[in-house]
């Protein structure tokens, strides 16, 4: 759904420039020191407005979070929802992902979630899929002993990542293909609305 421009939006981000990260690539290996304690870090890439990734933060003061958002003006509301929360745990990237190794040491990440990401259904763009086996892989790289979790309401999507984990030898810890989670974000709200199963996995290292 597209976005109402938003009046102002660099003044805005400026405002919540506390949970901004401007240069992330200059924390890279320095993220417990951005938030100050050694806290395992989370990571959530593309967090749309924010509303799973701030339930979280405020749920779990001892862990970090990281969120990752291409759009600027999506990007504002997590922070406005961080401010309202008065969440101190969690910052914000805008920025769409290609590699985290941009961002990260080796092992410096505890865990990723990827909440209903952009299927690319064409099959010519089955790379740019974020459950695409080589970057699966690139999020192991920098993470230590931890776990991915994948939502979405798109079957074929769903097939498809299964099948990428099988490529890789990963077997899940979890397949749902109703999940009902405690904590949601908006896109789940609203399939679930329409009636619509959430797909789940979880895989573990």
């Amino acid at each position: 759904m597209r976005q109402r421009t938003i009046k102002n939006l660099d003044e805005k981000l400026s405002m919540n420039a506390k949970y901004r990260v401007l240069s992330p690539e200059e924390l890279k290996g320095k993220w417990h020191e951005e938030f100050g304690n050694t806290n395992p870090v989370h990571i959530e890439i593309g967090s749309g407005k924010g509303k799973f990734i701030t339930s979280m933060a405020k749920k779990n003061p001892d862990i970090n979070y990281i969120a990752f958002e291409g759009q600027d003006d999506v990007s504002l509301r997590i922070m406005e929802k961080a401010l309202s929360e008065e969440i101190t745990n969690v910052r914000i990237v805008i920025a769409f992902v290609q590699d985290l190794h941009e961002y990260f040491e080796d092992e410096e990440i505890d865990g990723v979630y990827l909440s209903f990401s952009d299927p690319w259904p064409k099959g010519r763009h089955a790379k740019r899929r974020l459950t695409y086996h080589k970057r699966i892989e690139n999020y192991i790289d920098v993470m230590k002993e931890g776990f991915i979790e994948f939502r979405t309401d798109n079957e074929d999507l769903f097939s498809f990542s299964l099948e990428e984990l099988n490529l890789l030898g990963i077997k899940p810890k979890e397949v749902s293909y109703d999940f009902k989670a405690e904590i949601t974000t908006e896109y789940e709200d609203k399939f679930s609305s329409m009636g619509k199963n959430i797909l789940h996995y979880r895989v573990e290292f």
